[in-house]
């Protein structure tokens, strides 16, 4: 089964259609699949639903899609860092569905195990909680979350195989793995392939039976707020 294409619009064809649900890897602009996005930026696909922690910052990364307004709806955790996403959502053209950071991500991973839903004491008496089902468990409050069963992944990773079995770079990992596991179709970029065997297999992270395409690419790699310490004087 050939799983290594020559670019990401390759990747991505047949794959876009217009009102389904992507989830995405990445925090802030840390691990993000920026290939992919910018192909689905040309694409044109709109009305999507995306499942990320965040939405980029404005101009990148998942923020082009909100600026050419192409995403509906964002399942998120946090919004920060982006001014449009703000515009957007308090002026009713964006719907937003706020999830707690290690919620989303259990949900993810609960629709990659192929778990309808789960329950969980995080959001109880909160906004989070309305709407959905309370269950006590041994004397204590807990609300029913849904796995999230994406119809597309798009991730990024440091290296795989040609097989898809891959390793992320340290902090790079985050969302990344859940993300892969929830969707019908994964698409991972990745800065380097190898060939199987190559990778020792005590060190992959996430096993290629969940990734379907790759591709390989250069990556801005951009830093959302760069801190320095000031230069001490000699």
């Amino acid at each position: 089964m050939k799983k290594v294409y020559g670019s990401a619009a390759e990747a991505l064809d047949g794959l876009l259609f217009d009102g389904m649900t992507i989830a995405a890897g990445g925090f802030g602009l840390c691990g993000i699949p920026e290939l992919l996005i910018d192909a689905m930026v040309e694409s044109g696909v709109k009305d999507l639903t995306i499942a990320s922690n965040n939405c980029g910052v404005d101009g990148f990364g998942l923020g082009k899609l909100l600026d050419t307004k192409q995403i509906k709806k964002m399942m998120s955790s946090y919004v920060g860092e982006n001014a449009e996403f703000m515009r957007q959502y308090l002026s009713g053209e964006l719907e937003l569905e706020f999830n707690p950071q290690g919620t989303l991500a259990e949900r993810m991973r609960a629709g990659g195990a192929g778990i309808p839903g789960f329950y969980t004491k995080t959001g109880v008496g909160t906004v989070v909680a309305e709407g959905k089902e309370v269950k006590t468990f041994r004397g204590e409050d807990y609300i029913l979350e849904e796995g999230i069963f994406a119809d597309l992944s798009i991730v990024k990773a440091w290296k795989a195989d040609t097989s898809g079995n891959c390793v992320f770079r340290k902090t790079a990992r985050n969302f990344n793995p859940p993300a892969a596991m929830c969707g019908k179709v994964c698409v991972m970029e990745v800065e380097e392939i190898v060939q199987p065997g190559e990778l020792d297999p005590d060190h992959i992270h996430l096993p290629g039976i969940f990734v379907h395409r790759i591709i390989k690419g250069e990556h801005e790699k951009r830093i959302e707020q760069r801190t320095t310490r000031k230069r001490e004087d000699v």
